[in-house]
């Protein structure tokens, strides 16, 4: 199970790629990852989740700010 913290993250970051018409393959080539860390990192059903340099990795490529990954009040 994910944790609120991750939970939020991953669906922001998933709200982004979306916006901008990538796929978890396009994304996950950017990042340098498998396609299916990608899948598992936006799956509720694993414990894969994001580091704070893949959030940094993923604001790079998603063209804004760590920030914008992390809520501005503790969950």
């Amino acid at each position: 199970m994910k944790t609120k913290i991750q939970t939020y993250v991953i669906n922001k970051v998933r709200e982004r790629r979306t916006e901008l018409n990538l796929s978890q393959a396009d994304l996950a080539f950017e990042l340098g990852v498998s396609v299916g860390f990608i899948g598992k990192a936006e799956s509720i059903k694993y414990s894969t989740h994001y580091n704070l340099n893949r959030i940094n990795q993923l604001a790079s490529i998603l063209k804004c700010s760590p920030q914008d990954f992390i809520p501005s009040k503790p969950l």
